[in-house]
């Protein structure tokens, strides 16, 4: 089975690169962070051609997360237990839907961006990454991945410069704690044996050109459960999926990571 993670930074914009992406690389399932639709709104048509079924969340034109299968999707959970909201009075985001497709727990994930170490979106960040990591740690009995758009840098070659980030979200010791107490408990970063770095990057600003001069972060990943772990034959970052010369429209600011897992 090939699975893939991708934040598309608007579905309704990409659909067609979208479409492209999964007849290209012949994916079965494919996790997408930041549709910014709501459900009714998904752009369906050719997908479901193509003999794809869609389980979404999305609330308005922010966030939004979608399972996107041609090998089933059974059991599906938009959010998980004891997920936090975010604002006043706090109020769910659409930040995380799972499925089993093909046999394999699947959780789409859009973990909240943090803003500065001193937001109370830093806060919630964390309290997310806590609360999940709590719900997570039955399923790796399972063969269960969670993959999607962390927004956390784990180590410092997953940033392009370090210094320049010093005072940031996504390197801070709480964040990487955070992330990184998944791997303790038994997750696997399915992904970097195949992809390692320093200079491996999936996701690049807009701004200034940092996708042509590689100025990026490491932010998005596959992470398996130790069955699932076992059974992960090659994976890569599709890198060119981000180059704005490659392709109709203008790309997402992040690049697809995909994983084959051998079921």
């Amino acid at each position: 089975m090939r699975i893939a993670t991708w934040n598309v930074n608007s579905i309704r914009t990409r659909i067609d690169r979208v479409e492209a992406f999964l007849d290209r690389h012949d994916i079965d399932v494919l996790a997408v962070q930041e549709t910014k639709a709501k459900v009714e709104q998904l752009p369906l048509m050719g997908l479901e051609s193509r003999g794809y079924e869609v389980a979404a969340a999305g609330f308005s034109q922010w966030n939004g997360v979608a399972l996107i299968s041609r090998v089933g999707l059974e059991d599906v959970q938009v959010g998980f237990d004891t997920m936090p909201g975010f604002g006043e009075p706090a109020a769910q985001e659409a930040r995380a839907i799972g499925a089993v497709c093909g046999g394999l727990r699947i959780w789409s994930l859009y973990v909240p961006n943090g803003r500065k170490p001193d937001d109370p979106h830093y806060v919630y960040k964390l309290d997310w990454l806590a609360r999940l990591r709590e719900q997570a740690q039955p399923w790796l009995t399972e063969d269960t991945v969670l993959v999607g758009d962390w927004n956390v840098c784990p180590t410092d070659e997953d940033v392009f410069d370090p210094k320049q980030f010093r005072n940031s979200t996504h390197v801070t010791p709480p964040e990487r704690a955070a992330f990184n107490a998944f791997l303790e408990d038994g997750y696997v970063d399915v992904v970097r044996p195949h992809a390692p770095g320093p200079d491996v990057y999936t996701y690049w600003d807009y701004y200034r050109q940092r996708f042509e001069r590689n100025r990026g972060l490491r932010i998005d990943f596959i992470l398996g459960s130790p069955s699932v772990a076992a059974k992960v034959t090659h994976a890569f970052i599709d890198v060119d999926e981000r180059n704005p010369a490659i392709g109709e429209g203008t790309p997402s600011d992040h690049a697809p990571v995909i994983a084959d897992v051998d079921l």
